[in-house]
């Protein structure tokens, strides 16, 4: 009998746009105006893109609020741009049509990286989203631990728990919150970065003070989203910055 073989799971490359139906009720609201409501979205991942977006069907899209725009020259997908448009207020280039075989049909919005203004308030449901939708097989879970945790930098001890809280999120290194009384501040200030995360909310930024100098390194969420509660005021410190031990054992660095 032949043996089996194993291959550890991952998605599959692809070079091309994947999509699939999403049945969450996808809003969005501009300048007091419903520009989409739909139960009928699709959720799609451009190549090389780790987060998906939203496209919308045309019927649930408000176009009366869409007049043609020139291209802003960084979308070599897009077949047709728009701005959105009240007559008092205009926001430049900020719905598209791409210029992709079975997606033509559908309307999208820049939101990710949005340089400009566009539209202001995502729900699905009627849960407020932010950054880019939340992708469906991406998974995230706050396990509070009893693991012993130590976090140097540069020689330094700057943390040092068994009460930690350990955050596993989809093809990203285990991050390992520690309680803020396990914290060092004394060799840590903190900066004016804040990030948003659908995942978690908005996290706060410290740099070590020590030598050198590891600016941003560490970071807490203060209201996490109610999925990750457990790490509510916790600090996590970068795998790829840190020297961590876990349980005696030396923790590698991740790669990037």
């Amino acid at each position: 009998m032949a043996r089996r073989s194993a291959t550890r799971r991952r998605p599959p490359p692809s070079d091309g746009y994947l999509y699939e139906p999403s049945e969450r009720r996808v809003r969005g609201t501009w300048a007091g105006h419903t520009v989409v409501d739909t139960i009928r979205a699709l959720l799609v991942w451009p190549p090389g893109h780790p987060v998906p977006f939203y496209l919308f069907p045309r019927d649930d899209v408000r176009t009366d609020l869409l007049a043609p725009a020139p291209a802003p020259g960084d979308r070599n997908d897009v077949a047709r741009w728009f701005d959105l448009t009240d007559d008092e207020t205009r926001a430049p280039a900020a719905a598209f049509v791409l210029d992709v075989a079975g997606l033509e049909e559908y309307i999208g919005f820049e939101w990710f990286g949005r340089r400009g203004a566009g539209i202001e308030n995502w729900y699905e449901e009627d849960t407020e989203i932010f950054v880019h939708p939340r992708d469906p097989h991406h998974r995230v879970d706050a396990l509070p631990s009893s693991r012993h945790v130590q976090v140097s930098i540069a020689g330094t001890v700057v943390a040092e728990t068994r009460n930690p809280v350990l955050l596993f999120e989809t093809h990203l290194p285990v991050r390992y919150y520690i309680p803020p009384a396990d914290v060092d501040f004394s060799v840590l200030e903190e900066t004016e970065l804040h990030t948003s995360c659908p995942y978690k909310g908005t996290a706060r930024y410290w740099s070590f003070t020590g030598t050198p100098r590891a600016e941003n390194v560490a970071w807490s969420y203060p209201d996490p989203l109610p999925a990750v509660a457990p790490i509510a005021g916790h600090v996590a410190f970068y795998n790829e910055a840190v020297d961590l031990v876990v349980d005696g054992v030396p923790v590698a660095r991740p790669g990037g």
